[in-house]
């Protein structure tokens, strides 16, 4: 098995995400987070929002249907669409661009996407035929009201922080820059869904709107000023800092704030180092209102996989906005009136979910498999371990606990199998420490604590474990382990 294909094994018979309504066969494209797999996103959602706040942003929650008056207006109806490959022998439809990436092709029409995939002899990952039509898909799903009214379930949450504008920048006071946010669904008729969490017709998202005055700077200070990989589309692959990008003239200061910000994220999930890069997008995969566009980037098992795009979208979608609804989206500032431009990080929180989980797998010398995921994101910071059901240790085990649960939902107790089987089981799905009470723990009060990807063992007072202090968003028992 590839290592993607062990991930999503485990992830199964785990708990992490599962085939959703898999006892009537399945769907192509719809997932369900299991019970480790609702913790672990909850955690990434968490870190998503805390580092927002931390820049002032501002949230919204608009819904999930969306009249065809708004998708007329942003450019949705007429070129929201990917080229649809059919294989002519087998009938099984692709993507015609994910065919072409090995080539390093990205076809502008149906028509030149036949003429690649002939001419480059693709063959059909089903039977091996070269016999390929192809066609414009539409992948935004369709609804009709009793009444007639068209509208469709939205394929990205941007649009209902663009219509709200007026409403959101008035809550702001009137100022900007203006930082908004949304978490939610999106839903895209994928052609030819794959990956797990990766390519499907319902996914979560955590999109974030920038209102800026685009004659000045309006985010001097970058957060992080982070030293990324960067493969802009004009020059050679690189390693610098964003803040060195912006003096190279590769993108402009705001838009490089933003990939600060996003790369701030994907660090605190731990997903790092040579394992993320930003991509540049080339001309001709620029969408439709995109003046400039970086995808970070994740390595999944050998594939870079975009889980979060950062595009520059200039001031098209308040234009169209204006345009179509008749409403006056200007600002007006120091006798100046115009419309802001945007910037917009939109984060795949599925995919980002699914790099976590293929980054941290990891098999020791006797082949036991560990997630060695960061501790502040593990669906368990802690699990509490007896060493026998018995003889009071299960009844001690219990009381701490129960305990320390008052304080830190996410501490568990395990007590079914073997002390073995029991670390095994709980390094599986990436518990960053294991604390065993054994006979000693009833004479002393002292407990074993484990950590994770060194097997490394300490003792430490039942009391210091009661005394942790719990932060949002922090595995209080790293301090125990240090």
């Amino acid at each position: 098995m590839t290592k993607v294909e062990e991930i999503i094994e485990l992830a199964k018979r785990r708990g992490f995400f599962w085939q959703a309504f898999s006892i009537y066969g399945g769907q192509s494209g719809f997932l369900n987070y299991a019970p480790l797999g609702v913790l672990l996103k909850d955690n990434v959602i968490g870190i998503w929002k805390r580092n927002l706040l931390r820049h002032g942003a501002i949230f919204l929650d608009s819904p999930n249907v969306t009249p065809e008056e708004v998708f007329k207006a942003s450019g949705h109806l007429d070129r929201f669409s990917d080229i649809a490959a059919r294989c002519r022998k087998c009938g099984n439809k692709f993507k015609a661009e994910s065919l072409l990436k090995e080539k390093g092709l990205i076809p502008k029409t149906s028509e030149e996407a036949r003429e690649l995939l002939m001419a480059n002899r693709i063959k059909c990952p089903v039977c091996g035929s070269v016999q390929w039509d192809s066609y414009d898909f539409n992948v935004m799903f369709k609804i009709q009201t009793v009444d007639g009214s068209n509208l469709y379930l939205r394929p990205e949450t941007a649009q209902g922080i663009f219509t709200d504008f007026k409403l959101l920048l008035n809550f702001n006071r009137g100022k900007l820059p203006m930082i908004t946010a949304q978490l939610g669904k999106g839903f895209r008729n994928e052609i030819s869904p794959r990956q797990g969490l990766i390519r499907m017709r319902e996914f979560n998202m955590g999109e974030v709107e920038a209102f800026l005055d685009s004659n000045r700077v309006n985010f001097p200070v970058f957060p992080s000023d982070n030293m990324i990989r960067l493969v802009p589309n004009s020059s050679e692959e690189t390693d610098l800092k964003l803040s060195e990008a912006v003096k190279n003239s590769m993108m402009g200061h705001d838009h490089a704030f933003f990939m600060d910000v996003a790369v701030d994220v994907l660090k605190d999930v731990g997903l790092t180092g040579s394992s993320v890069r930003l991509r540049q997008h080339r001309k001709e995969e620029l969408a439709h209102y995109a003046n400039d566009c970086w995808d970070a980037e994740a390595d999944i098992d050998g594939e870079w996989i975009e889980v979060i795009g950062i595009a520059d979208r200039g001031n098209y979608d308040l234009t169209r906005h204006q345009q179509f609804s008749g409403e006056n989206l200007e600002v007006t500032d120091d006798g100046r009136s115009f419309t802001p431009s945007v910037i917009e990080p939109a984060f795949g929180i599925d995919r980002i979910c699914f790099a976590i989980l293929v980054n941290s797998y990891r098999k020791r010398e006797n082949g036991y498999k560990y997630l060695s995921l960061h501790p502040d994101i593990a669906p368990y910071h802690c699990v509490f371990l007896p060493l026998q059901n018995k003889d009071g240790l299960d009844a001690l085990a219990e009381s701490i606990f129960s305990e320390m649960k008052k304080r830190d939902p996410r501490v568990g107790i395990d007590q079914s199998g073997s002390i073995g089987k029991r670390y095994a089981r709980q390094d599986e799905i990436g518990t960053p420490f294991c604390v065993t009470i054994d006979y000693q723990s009833l004479e002393d009060r002292t407990v074993t604590i484990r950590e994770r990807d060194s097997t490394g063992q300490k003792r430490i007072r039942i009391d210091d474990i009661l005394a942790l202090t719990v932060e949002e968003g922090k595995n209080p028992f790293s301090a125990l382990y240090s």
